[in-house]
């Protein structure tokens, strides 16, 4: 079985960002699960407005194609905006499509009001680029999940992330597993087939 190298998009532009720092320990516990892990922080590597000529070799956006191809699963983590993702991350998922077909997703949520919303727009999206979605995601409330020095205090929330990470890593590892083998075959009853090069 290969390793799972996972990115987490951090999208929120607070330095201090809970919904962030909240990635980290997502993907610390993802290199625990024996996974292989990078972070996309959103706030130091901003991306220019996404346009249809964008130029792929601007530093910052070629540092961002060249981690989404690198990684088989994503972790996209923002902040409830009026119910809805941060723009920066809108920013984000605008610049690929097939990239993201056959690689798995989990969505992380900082809100006050667990970010249903927020987590079924990330879904809707990456379903339109044929990526496959955990079916939970994860909600934080940085008032009543941490403490005065930023720790999680909520032990509901710190199993929770445990096994989010788990199962990102076994089941998409199996999603990935598989959408390489159908990537090399002949098979033609697969969305895969559109994906070959």
């Amino acid at each position: 079985m290969m390793t799972l190298k996972v990115l987490g998009v951090g999208s929120s532009m607070r330095q201090d960002s809970f919904s962030t720092e909240t990635l980290k320990i997502i993907l610390n516990n993802v290199n625990k699960n024996g996974g292989d892990t990078r972070l996309l922080n959103l706030y130091s590597n901003p991306l220019p407005m996404y346009t249809a000529e964008y130029n792929e070799k601007l530093s910052g956006i070629k540092h961002a194609v060249e981690l989404v191809n690198w990684a088989d699963a994503l972790v996209l983590a923002t902040p409830d905006y009026h119910g809805s993702m941060a723009g920066s991350l809108k920013n984000f998922l605008d610049y690929f499509w097939a990239e993201f077909a056959g690689k798995t997703f989990g969505y992380l949520c900082s809100s006050h009001e667990k970010g249903l919303t927020v987590m079924d727009q990330m879904r809707t999206a990456i379903r339109q680029c044929y990526g496959w979605s955990l079916p939970y995601g994860i909600s934080i409330n940085s008032n009543q999940d941490f403490n005065a020095d930023r720790e999680i205090i909520n032990v509901q929330l710190l199993g929770r992330l445990e096994s989010f990470a788990r199962d990102l890593v076994v089941y998409g590892g199996l999603i990935s597993n598989q959408f390489k083998k159908d990537l090399d075959s002949t098979i033609q009853n697969s969305y895969a087939v559109h994906y070959r090069k």
